[in-house]
Order: structure tokens, then C-alpha cells, then sequence
């Protein structure tokens, strides 16, 4: 299974490269974004899940009805995405499931940071996709965690992908820095060894990002932003189709194939 899922979320980034963003700017550009997505998944005719964090739920209902209406899957991103505490788990699903009127199984913790596992066991979900199994220099050092998907306190831990034996991660900037064929081919390597394929991205992506003066990000965040991002995902998405292996939302996958191995 391919499992594609994109955070949806106040854009509040360029606060980490020390520039100020209007709150309406944060939505809007989420907001541009996330239609943009949901056009392409639309053309392809193909289902995500999207993390949302409450905070975007509220500022863009259309948003959240319109991908709830084509069949993809709400999640939740916490309440907001630069501010965490044990209760938002409990109070983010119950809020996003009044907003979208639909279950909220999974939780993913903004910037895959760590998160207390008894306090999400608690709170109800049933997985959490907030683990990237590799190391990120100055973010997260994630190499004793298990490559594939594991269970831990009741919960079904499902990993972002990374390659075998380096571990290289196919996260969004290895999307947007390396030859889509060279990362093409890394996903074709994951999806024969592990049977799936779990990769993210966020909705600020296809929005055009190389205002260096406006965001302050270096080369490697801006490049490939955009329309490009756009036509980058359509033909990855084409090329992924002709594969004939079935795109799902991650709680299809949990369904489909975890609880079905388990049973097993």
C-alpha cells in the first residue's frame, strides 16, 4: 500500500528563521495549499490522510469538508502546532471530530517530536505516525527505532519511511531535493522490502516559498516550492499508479493490513 498523508496546519515556519507572519497569512497559505493537494489527489483519483491541527480545522471548514467529502482520512495534528500539552490529545480529537463529524483514529505530533505513548493510548487513538526512524541533525535521533510499523502501549506505531540498511529518509525536502527518479527509485526499493510505502508532506509546499526576504529559508526548504511542487507530485503520483499497488489512507492500512498480519 502507498500511504500518502500531509500535516495541515497554520504555516508558522518562517518563525524558526526568525521572520514574522500575519495569522491570516498562516491559514491562507495552508489553506492554497491544501486545495492544491487535494486537486491532484482529486486527478488521480486516489486517497490520503491528512493530519490537522485544530487551530487550521476552525480557520478553514471548507478545507476540512471538502477532503472529508472525496473520502480522505481527518487526523489529528494536535490543537496547535507550535504549542503542545498532554490534554490537546484528548481535546483535538474530540474538537476534530465535532468539526469534521467523522472518527479520528491517528495523531501525529507536529515536527515528528517525541510524544508520551500512554498519554495518546489514553486519549483513544489507535495509531501514531509521528516517528521519522532516522537522524536528523538538531531535530531527532530516531536510529533504535524499529524501521517499520510496531505496536507500543496498545498503540500501532506506523514510522515515516526511510530506505533499508541507511536508513535515508523519503520525507518531504528528500522530495524536494533529489532527482525525482533517484527518489522514485528509493520508494520502489521501500515498497519491495516492507510491502508499503509511508511518506508526508505539507500544504505550504505548493505554495511558492522563494520570497527569501518574506520566509528567510535557505535554498534546500525553497527549492522545487510551488508549481513545481505541483508537477513534481502529479508525475510522481502517475508514475507511482502505474505500479498498480493501491493508495490508502493509514487507517485502510491499519485495517487492511496490520490487524489482517495480526490475526494471521
Amino acid at each position: 500500500m502507498i500511504l500518502l498523508s500531509f500535516d495541515i496546519e497554520e504555516f508558522d515556519m518562517p518563525f524558526e528563521y526568525n521572520k514574522d507572519i500575519s495569522f491570516d497569512d498562516q491559514i491562507n497559505i495552508s489553506i492554497e495549499g491544501t486545495n492544491h493537494i487535494l486537486d491532484i489527489l482529486d486527478k488521480h483519483q486516489v486517497r490520503a490522510t491528512f493530519f490537522s491541527t485544530v487551530t487550521f480545522a476552525k480557520n478553514a471548514p471548507q478545507v476540512i469538508e471538502r477532503l472529508i467529502s472525496a473520502g480522505h482520512e481527518l487526523a489529528s495534528h494536535g490543537y496547535y502546532h507550535s504549542q503542545f500539552e498532554d490534554a490537546d490529545l484528548l481535546k483535538s480529537k474530540n474538537e476534530l471530530e465535532e468539526l469534521g463529524k467523522t472518527p479520528v483514529r491517528g495523531f501525529r505530533m507536529p515536527r515528528m517530536m517525541p510524544v508520551n505513548e500512554e498519554s495518546i493510548a489514553k486519549a483513544g487513538y489507535e495509531y501514531n505516525s509521528s516517528i521519522n526512524p532516522t537522524y536528523l541533525p538538531g531535530r531527532y535521533n530516531n536510529l533504535d527505532k524499529p524501521r517499520t510499523y510496531f505496536k507500543e502501549h496498545n498503540i500501532w506505531q506506523i514510522p515515516a519511511s526511510v530506505s533499508p540498511l541507511i536508513r535515508f529518509p523519503l520525507f518531504w525536502l528528500s522530495f524536494h531535493n533529489l532527482p525525482l527518479a533517484m527518489y522514485s527509485k528509493l520508494a520502489g526499493w521501500v515498497l519491495k522490502k516492507d510491502g508499503y510505502l509511508n511518506i508526508y508532506f505539507h500544504p505550504w509546499e505548493f505554495t511558492n516559498l522563494n520570497d527569501k526576504e518574506r520566509f528567510g529559508f535557505p535554498a534546500y526548504v525553497m527549492k522545487n516550492t510551488g508549481e513545481q511542487m505541483i508537477h513534481r507530485m502529479d508525475r510522481f503520483i502517475a508514475q507511482l499508479k502505474t505500479r498498480n499497488i493501491p493508495f490508502a489512507t493509514i487507517s485502510d492500512f491499519v485495517d487492511k493490513r496490520i490487524n489482517n498480519n495480526e490475526r494471521v
